[in-house]
């Protein structure tokens, strides 16, 4: 059979819930995307209205330059930039380094170790204990209270796991009589074979990190060391608004600031939505 008759075959006409299902899923995308194009439109337009415009009447980038060069909201995006980068790469080195002593099933107290690490994902010690060892640490009102916690994720931990043990241990076993250290078939072997768990786990981290409110919100008192999140919901709320400069009305100012918290990730996604969607599914099935 040829190729085209075979694609001519499997191909099937669209049935009444088929139709059903694609519209009922465009009425969702179109729902989804009003209110953000509402806030994207009054991040370009310099007058302050109200209700919904499908164009700026007064067209100007004034908005996201107040938020790039006004002080008050520049820093924050900064910190919000690094912790995520930093967040992301200790998340990664944390479960990966974890997930690898995970899968030494020789090592002694390894059963213990994965058990007590499964423990925590259903109990914890609770907000006030957390809060208080980490006073007691002083890690408090400091960058490295919100870039540990997340880190430590047991989830991801576990993902990773799974993946690993997915690599044959034929290839571990050769690498070792090859002479290779458990460190070098880590970074020769284990890693290079693992780009795609990197990839999802590291998006989930990075989202993690982006988006964090809570950690700040309880570990944080200095406000200089807030993330652009906290800035946005204090802008929003109207209790902190920024001074609107070169034309930009407030609101402008506010619409362009949740465009840009909302931003990094909308162009990131959809080029690693494949790998997000694995990571979904990492470990989930045994061969």
């Amino acid at each position: 059979m040829k190729k085209k008759d075979r694609v001519k075959k499997l191909k099937k006409p669209l049935n009444m819930y088929d139709i059903a299902i694609i519209l009922f899923f465009i009425f969702i995308c179109f729902l989804t995307l009003i209110p953000i194009w509402k806030v994207l439109v009054d991040s370009f337009d310099l007058r302050t209205a109200y209700g919904m415009k499908l164009w700026p009447e007064q067209f100007g980038l004034a908005g996201y330059l107040s938020v790039f060069t006004n002080p008050t909201l520049y820093h924050p995006l900064m910190i919000s930039f690094i912790t995520t980068i930093v967040g992301t790469g200790i998340g990664l080195f944390l479960s990966t380094l974890g997930a690898y002593v995970l899968i030494q099933f020789d090592m002694p107290g390894r059963s213990f170790l994965a058990g007590m690490l499964l423990f925590t994902m259903i109990f914890d010690g609770g907000m006030i204990p957390t809060y208080l060892v980490l006073n007691d640490l002083g890690l408090t009102n400091t960058l490295w209270a919100v870039l540990l916690i997340p880190g430590l994720n047991v989830f991801n931990l576990v993902l990773m796991r799974n993946f690993f043990e997915g690599i044959p241990k034929s290839l571990l076993e050769a690498a070792s009589i090859d002479g290779c250290s458990p460190i070098g078939i880590f970074l020769k072997i284990v890693l290079p074979l693992s780009k795609a768990a990197l990839a999802a786990i590291g998006l989930m981290f990075g989202v993690a990190y982006w988006n964090d409110y809570t950690n700040y919100k309880i570990y944080i008192i200095n406000s200089d060391l807030f993330n652009f999140q906290m800035k946005l919901r204090s802008i929003i709320l109207g209790s902190d608004l920024p001074a609107a400069t070169g034309g930009a009305t407030e609101n402008t100012v506010r619409n362009a600031a949740i465009i840009v918290a909302i931003l990094p990730f909308m162009f990131i996604y959809p080029f690693a939505q494949k790998y997000f969607i694995q990571g979904v599914n990492i470990g989930a099935v045994k061969e």
